[in-house]
């Protein structure tokens, strides 16, 4: 008896944590369109069009498959899988995965660019509370020429 009852309990724990951080992400949907700033303190996936900024710090930003966004993205994570015009800013990672496109700057401290995924823009890595006037950027920026060859196109057909 004891036995059944321990295997019941363990079931339910482990799918509370998906179910909390799908309930702490809104969704805009494909037939949605936002023209103007977005800000807030959860995550957001679009699959519709956002046009002007975006700005969501501390959160993650998901660019769905049929997401289109021409707008500055700032946000803790940002996960590419449509089409982004615009620089992203995030404090942890840039993921573009192989659906997604890329046109604008990049300032992060990580970033995953997957094969197959269009990316045209700089790249500037900065650990996490790097300053951007570039006080505490002297030893990553020790090689200059590093950076250059980010700024051309990264393109797999």
């Amino acid at each position: 008896m004891p036995t059944t009852t321990s295997p019941v309990s363990e079931p339910p724990a482990t799918p509370r944590p998906l179910s909390s951080s799908t309930a702490d992400q809104a969704t805009i949907g494909k037939s949605l369109v936002i023209k103007g700033e977005v800000t807030g303190s959860e995550s957001l996936y679009i699959d519709g069009r956002v046009e002007g900024s975006i700005n969501l710090a501390g959160n993650r930003v998901t660019v769905g498959r049929n997401g289109v966004v021409s707008a500055n993205i700032n946000a803790r994570e940002i996960v590419v899988l449509g089409k982004v015009k615009g620089n992203l800013t995030a404090s942890d990672r840039v993921d573009i995965r192989s659906d997604g496109s890329l046109t604008g700057d990049v300032v992060a401290a990580r970033i995953s660019i997957e094969d197959g995924a269009f990316f045209k823009g700089g790249i500037d890595i900065r650990k996490a509370g790097q300053k951007v006037n570039g006080e505490e950027v002297k030893e990553v920026k020790a090689t200059p020429s590093t950076p250059e060859p980010a700024t051309t196109a990264v393109a797999r057909a």
